[in-house]
């Protein structure tokens, strides 16, 4: 049961924050959306930023998953592309809140993460030191993260090539043509 009112408490913050269009989240509004008691929610969340952490790490897990299923790192990447541009309305109407900074923080840690521990193992992991990999990848996270939050309908219409450069560039690092 505690598991299913976790999901019955976060389904409930995500139509408050989708439907109704939510710009203050509160606990308060939650406990009454799903019709519990604010002791239960505070059973089972300590805050609202827990419960976002909560929900982004399950889906976090369910889609590395799904990605390390892909056949090579490119596909990877694609299929990273493809959830997180299905995830946008979601983000962005999320940003939109009272908790905008804490989930900001809680989205690049998460995929900060998710880039390192794909990388680790993997040659680049092997061709720099400790210092400049964390750079690398800090560098790419915030990359990525800058071109999905301003993505266009322009890039959705060549979204197989706007990966396929960033895969280039960092599994081959920027060339400059002479």
């Amino acid at each position: 049961m505690p598991l299913d009112m976790k999901d019955n408490i976060a389904e409930a913050a995500r139509r408050l924050l989708m439907e109704n269009n939510v710009k203050k989240l509160t606990v308060k509004d939650i406990v009454e959306e799903c019709q519990i008691t604010r002791q239960t929610f505070y059973y089972h969340f300590q805050d609202i930023p827990e419960l976002i952490s909560w929900v982004i790490e399950r889906e976090t897990e369910r889609l590395r998953s799904k990605a390390e299923a892909q056949e090579d790192p490119e596909k990877r990447l694609k299929f990273f592309f493809a959830v997180s541009l299905n995830a946008m309305p979601y983000i962005r109407q999320s940003m939109l809140t009272n908790y905008r900074d804490e989930i900001g923080r809680i989205l690049l840690a998460h995929f900060r993460r998710m880039i390192e521990e794909s990388a680790e193992g993997k040659e680049l992991a092997h061709r720099c030191s400790q210092a400049e990999f964390d750079l690398i990848i800090r560098y790419h996270s915030m990359a990525i993260l800058g071109i999905l939050a301003s993505w266009s309908e322009e890039d959705t219409k060549h979204q197989d090539e706007v990966v396929h450069q960033i895969y280039k560039m960092i599994a081959e690092g920027i060339k400059i043509k002479q």
